[in-house]
């Protein structure tokens, strides 16, 4: 069986701003470790899949990039979007291109800015996902195991309908739930049937073009007109007149929410998607006042804080529950639970056109 991946890239990482930039957003920063998150993505997918069979989407802004920090990456696997449309369109744009080279293949679908601790049972998952895919033309997503009420996260509730496969549970999915609020993220917490919506995705190209076709028809004829382009001319100049008339819309609510045939598969293997500064309290060590410091840093009676330092020294005295990040340009100074707000900040730069900022 062949396995495809494709790796979303086009994000900004607003909320990992000031050091996220819109020239260098999160996924091409070193986070956690010593290679960058798509480099990570990357490396961890190659235990399964060849690099040839890997593609990654993007924007014009980031291919460069690209190229630089994965150089053995095949040129015409990076996938360009002319302009951000969302989850679906960039699935649907992937679909056509890997159709035409791997027809019978198993797309791998995934961010490119996630933290995975042990990447042999996130391998070990992936092959059980492809081997559900094959089945009965299902789709497939992982589900990640609560360990608090996290309100920034999508949840996928599971049905009663579990089976086992190779040592792991494999449920029917109930629904997808939006973003909840504490309260009701608690409750999900407790009823242990809810999982976090990782945003990964697995199924055979053929089954999600017919998705597409049946529940996103719009889309399925855009796409169409874009396969015959291709094979008429160049398909980057194809993908630059068409790609703007794509629909908004991600691929949960245009395709997953609407399927029955869907299973979940819940994981536990060190996942974090690094949405915000506090994401680094849960992926780096804290000193005995519960601090992540980073850089040139002096403290004194500072507890639960963030504090990065672009090599200035930054001193603290008595504070608690902030974060702290200086950069060439910017300093960041936010409380802890204002950390989801950071894009707040973006919008308001943007209304004062601080463009040089960003």
């Amino acid at each position: 069986m062949t396995i495809t991946a494709v790796i979303m890239a086009g994000g900004k990482g607003e909320r990992f701003w000031p050091k996220s930039r819109t020239n260098l957003p999160k996924q091409f920063l070193n986070i956690s470790g010593n290679k960058s998150m798509i480099q990570q993505t990357i490396s961890r997918l190659e235990k399964l899949i060849p690099i040839s069979q890997i593609f990654i989407v993007t924007n014009e802004l980031y291919a460069e990039l690209i190229k630089a920090q994965i150089p053995h990456l095949p040129v015409e696997n990076i996938i360009i979007e002319p302009i951000g449309r969302n989850t679906a369109p960039c699935v649907g744009l992937a679909s056509i291109i890997i159709e035409e080279k791997f027809p019978d293949s198993t797309m791998v679908v995934l961010p490119s800015d996630h933290i995975i601790e042990n990447e042999a049972g996130f391998i070990q998952i992936l092959k059980t996902a492809v081997e559900v895919a094959g089945k009965d033309n299902s789709l497939v997503t992982l589900g990640i195991s609560p360990t608090y009420p996290e309100t920034g996260y999508g949840y996928i509730e599971s049905s009663n309908d579990v089976t086992n496969l190779n040592d792991l549970e494999v449920h029917k999915v109930k629904k997808f739930v939006e973003k909840p609020d504490l309260a009701t993220a608690e409750e999900y917490l407790n009823a242990g049937n809810y999982y976090w919506n990782s945003g990964i995705f697995i199924w055979k190209v053929s089954v999600i073009r017919e998705y597409i076709k049946s529940l996103m028809p719009e889309m399925h004829d855009i796409l169409e007109s874009m396969k015959i382009g291709f094979r008429q001319g160049n398909p980057k100049d194809i993908i630059q007149r068409e790609f703007h008339k794509m629909p908004d819309q991600s691929i949960d609510y245009g395709i997953m929410e609407k399927v029955t045939s869907i299973y979940v598969i819940p994981c536990v293997f060190g996942w974090d998607d690094v949405g915000s500064w506090t994401a680094l309290e849960r992926i780096s060590e804290r000193d005995d006042n519960g601090n992540v410091i980073r850089g040139n840093i002096l403290n004194l009676d500072t507890k639960r804080c963030i504090i990065e330092s672009n090599g200035k020294l930054i001193a603290t005295l008595g504070v608690e529950d902030l974060i702290i990040v200086d950069t060439e340009d910017v300093t960041l100074i936010c409380s802890k639970e204002k950390a989801q707000e950071v894009k707040s900040l973006i919008k308001e730069l943007r209304l004062q056109k601080l463009e040089q900022y960003l």
